[in-house]
């Protein structure tokens, strides 16, 4: 069992996993805003503003944990439903900073950590296989950046023993999926869409891997109904 940081830790997908690491055993630290509302140890971060991620690094190392990070999960995300003839600068800034410059600056951090521990970070994206989404430019571009910041990553962190996992869940019931349907003038219906619990429950699986292999990609849809 380790030390694992969960950005996005107050969200519907980041508090079950949260949950389900507690569970099996892990020690979690939750990075970013409105942390008093997890039940776990927490550092305050804006993740729109990915440098104040120094300064929660900081605080880690000042506590004398920062030498024992062994997992990231980052499952932090905003999801604006925008044209882009709508969409303006502060859209593409926040959206970008929130889904993946603060995740790359976030690994930045915290590898020789993640070093010292050959360790684990799993970036939660998006649906399998989604492209080309019109009014949802600034987040499917946001993801398409994530998918490479990963791919990257596996790549430059390999000699270094670190495993690298994005998962590619379909749609999971949560607040923000409700919200992004009504914006779309689409249907809600939780029964139908994955359960959190669920996904971070198979986020968990990911990191208990053995050691000689493990789920670079790991797409996740809802059983047929």
């Amino acid at each position: 069992m380790g030390h694992v940081l969960v950005t996005g830790a107050t969200g519907g997908i980041g508090a079950a996993v949260v949950d389900a690491l507690v569970q099996a055993g892990h020690r979690v630290t939750a990075v970013g805003r409105d942390i008093g509302r997890s039940d776990v140890r927490g550092i305050e971060a804006d993740l729109a503003e990915p440098g104040t991620l120094a300064a929660a690094v900081e605080e880690l190392a000042a506590a004398g944990e920062l030498g024992e990070v062994h997992a990231l999960v980052h499952c932090a995300g905003t999801s604006p439903v925008l044209a882009v003839a709508d969409a303006g600068p502060e859209t593409w800034r926040r959206t970008l900073a929130v889904n993946v410059a603060s995740a790359a600056e976030l690994v930045r951090l915290t590898l020789p950590a993640l070093r010292r521990s050959r360790g684990h970070v799993i970036f939660v994206n998006a649906s399998p296989g989604m492209t080309g989404v019109p009014r949802w430019s600034a987040f499917v571009g946001s993801k398409a950046a994530l998918r490479e910041l990963a791919d990257s990553l596996r790549e430059e962190e390999a000699p270094h023993g670190i495993r690298v996992t994005t998962v590619y869940p379909a749609a999971t019931a949560t607040d923000l999926l409700r919200e992004v349907r009504s914006a779309f003038g689409r249907p809600y219906d939780p029964e139908l869409c994955i359960r959190p619990q669920t996904l971070a429950a198979m986020i968990v699986w990911a990191l208990s891997a053995p050691p000689d292999a493990y789920a670079a990609e790991l797409s996740v849809v809802p059983s047929p109904r």
